[in-house]
């Protein structure tokens, strides 16, 4: 991790992914512009090391320069772009190759075009080292994309945080100290359900169950879930690589969100250790395990009366009623022993009112 400025980044995309991504992109300029003697733009200021390596790996006659648009203050991207500073070369009738470091919005890039159209050139192509489609907000086609990434504000390899970070060889995100991830547990019958419903709206969280995000994925036979079902069709467990990758999809789905109630997500100390390593990568962590406690005979009786009207069979037999309320702890004791051992582990009274029960709740995510 560094520090730059006020804020801490993470490791995001190592030196060596970032060099493959540039030599396929440069080996597509090299076979397309191979009789165009291109004009490479670069923009400044977070290009610079971008259309030095895109150089290297050109093999044909070309001509280079470097241009000024400012569209960057601190974290935020603003809707305003300067005018065009630092082109001295006649560029009608020539073939223009603008190199990004990075396209977000796509506003520099809007801007850019109208003014090299406007002076004449032949075409006009984009090549960027990065690029967010979650953030894109334009129609215009980008020629070349060195690598897609999700929507996070990110430092190294030319980009910078308030003028840090440009020289850097790898790229870091942004680390998401403020985000709350709850790792939410009950026996049957405790309420879990209702209280992640109402913990999601009070703390504007995105609530993750992994029952849903499976028969989502199965019911639209995304790859994921004709995996998965691939495994549940013969009787197998589901690897927890695709358990995992389907919930890295549903978080990449929110980008922007202030945290997480995973819900029946990790079973094991192997699961928690992939969750762990998955929220790392988006700059984050588990704030905490909460789980609902219970008595085993006031759950039985809860759920016995539930089973008068759910018409699920598990609710209406006492014997598979209990063995659900032992396998549940089984489980939980794994876990509970995982994450007392890092401080995270947060006991909470589930007996009582929903309202009284969701401010004992609200009493420990505060306090995160």
């Amino acid at each position: 991790m560094i520090t730059l400025h006020d804020l801490k980044f993470i490791p995001f995309i190592a030196e060596d992914k970032i060099s493959a991504a540039i030599d396929e992109l440069s080996s597509n300029l090299t076979k397309d512009l191979s009789d165009s003697n291109p004009i490479f733009i670069g923009v400044l200021n977070g290009a610079f090391m971008f259309v030095s390596e895109v150089m290297k790996r050109f093999h044909h006659e070309c001509e280079v320069s470097f241009v000024k648009l400012a569209s960057y203050d601190g974290t935020e991207t603003t809707s305003n772009v300067t005018k065009l500073i630092g082109l001295q070369e006649d560029v009608s009738g020539r073939t223009v190759v603008i190199l990004e470091d990075i396209v977000d919005t796509g506003n520099t890039i809007e801007e850019l075009i109208t003014i090299f159209k406007d002076k004449g050139c032949s075409e006009v192509k984009i090549a960027t080292l990065f690029f967010k489609p979650e953030a894109y907000t334009k129609d215009i086609k980008l020629d070349y994309i060195g690598m897609k990434i999700p929507n996070r504000f990110i430092v190294g390899y030319g980009l910078d945080y308030n003028g840090l970070g440009r020289n850097l060889t790898e790229v870091y995100q942004l680390k998401q100290d403020n985000m709350t991830n709850l790792v939410l547990f009950g026996p049957p019958g405790a309420g879990k359900g209702t209280q992640a419903e109402v913990l999601k709206q009070k703390y504007d969280l995105v609530h993750i169950s992994t029952g849903d995000v499976f028969r989502y994925n199965i019911k639209n036979a995304t790859e994921l879930g004709t995996l998965a079902k691939s495994y549940i069709d013969k009787g197998q467990l589901v690897p927890d690589e695709v358990t995992i990758n389907m919930l890295n999809a549903e978080v990449d789905k929110n980008p922007e969100a202030k945290g997480f109630i995973f819900d029946g997500f990790p079973r094991t100390e192997a699961q928690a250790d992939s969750l762990a390593e998955l929220l790392s990568s988006k700059g984050s962590t588990v704030s905490a395990m909460v789980a609902l406690e219970v008595d085993d005979e006031v759950l039985v009786q809860r759920l016995l009366e539930r089973g008068k009207t759910s018409g699920r069979p598990d609710d209406a037999d006492e014997g598979v009623i209990r063995n659900r309320i032992k396998v549940y702890y089984d489980e939980t004791a794994i876990l509970k022993n995982y994450y007392q051992k890092q401080d995270k582990y947060y006991g909470v009274d589930g007996v009582g009112d929903i309202s009284e029960i969701t401010e004992r709740l609200s009493s420990v995510i505060d306090t995160l």
